[in-house]
C-alpha cells in the first residue's frame, strides 16, 4: 500500500470513527455517564490493517474534534486517547506474533483488560477531579452511581465495580465487531490496491 492511500484510508476511517463518537449508549446497572460508543471498533479495525501508527492517528483526529463540543474540559477526550492507544498498541503487537484470527482475538482480549485498567486510572485522575472542580463532589457521584448498583459505595466500589467490568464489557463489543469485520475488510482493501497497482502498472 502507498503511503498516499495509507493517509486517505487513515483520513476515512478517522472521519468514520468521529461520526460514531457521538453515537452514546449506558449500559445497565452501570454508572450512568459511563457510555459506549462504537468509534473504537473503527480504530481497531484500522490498526490491524494499517498498523499502529494510523490508528494513533485516528484516534488523534476524532478526540481534536470532539474536543470543540466538550462536555469535560478535555479530560474525557485525555482519558479515550490513552485507554484506545493502550487497547490498539497491545492488541496489534500480540497480533503480530502470529497473524491469525485467533492470535488477533487474543490481541483483544488482553488489550481489552489493559484498557479497563487504564480507565480505572484515568476516572480516578483524570475524570472525577474534573468533576469535583466544576462543583460536583465526589458524594454526588458516588450516589449516582447507587442508584443504578447499591454495591458501589466509595471510590474503590466505583472503580473496581463500576469503571472497570464497565470498560471490559466496552472492551468486549469492541472485540466482537472487530472480529466480524476486519478479515473481510482487510481482503476488500487490499484487493483494490492490487486492483489499482495492476492499471497503474499496464500503463
Amino acid at each position: 500500500m502507498t503511503k498516499a492511500s495509507k493517509i486517505t484510508y487513515t483520513a476515512v476511517f478517522a472521519a468514520i470513527a468521529t461520526v460514531l463518537m457521538y453515537f452514546e449508549f449506558p449500559l445497565p446497572f452501570m454508572p450512568p455517564f459511563l457510555k459506549v460508543d462504537l468509534s473504537g471498533a473503527v480504530v481497531l479495525i484500522g490498526a490491524f490493517i494499517f498498523g499502529i501508527r494510523p490508528a494513533i492517528v485516528m484516534i488523534g483526529i476524532k478526540d481534536l474534534i470532539h474536543l470543540t463540543q466538550t462536555q469535560t474540559g478535555g479530560s474525557g477526550e485525555l482519558a479515550d486517547f490513552l485507554m484506545l492507544s493502550t487497547l490498539v498498541i497491545v492488541a496489534v503487537l500480540i497480533y503480530r506474533a502470529h497473524k491469525s484470527r485467533k492470535m488477533a482475538a487474543v490481541g483483544c482480549a488482553v488489550g481489552s483488560v489493559a484498557m479497563a485498567c487504564v480507565g480505572m486510572l484515568t476516572n480516578y485522575f483524570l475524570i472525577i477531579p474534573f468533576y469535583s472542580a466544576v462543583g460536583m463532589p465526589i458524594e454526588e457521584i458516588l450516589a449516582a452511581c447507587a442508584a443504578v448498583n447499591p454495591s458501589i459505595s466509595g471510590m474503590g466500589a466505583y472503580l473496581l465495580i463500576g469503571v472497570l467490568p464497565f470498560n471490559l464489557i466496552k472492551g468486549a463489543i469492541l472485540t466482537v465487531i472487530t472480529m466480524l469485520v476486519y478479515k473481510n475488510l482487510s481482503t476488500f482493501i487490499k484487493s483494490k490496491q492490487v486492483a489499482i497497482h495492476s492499471r497503474q502498472s499496464a500503463h
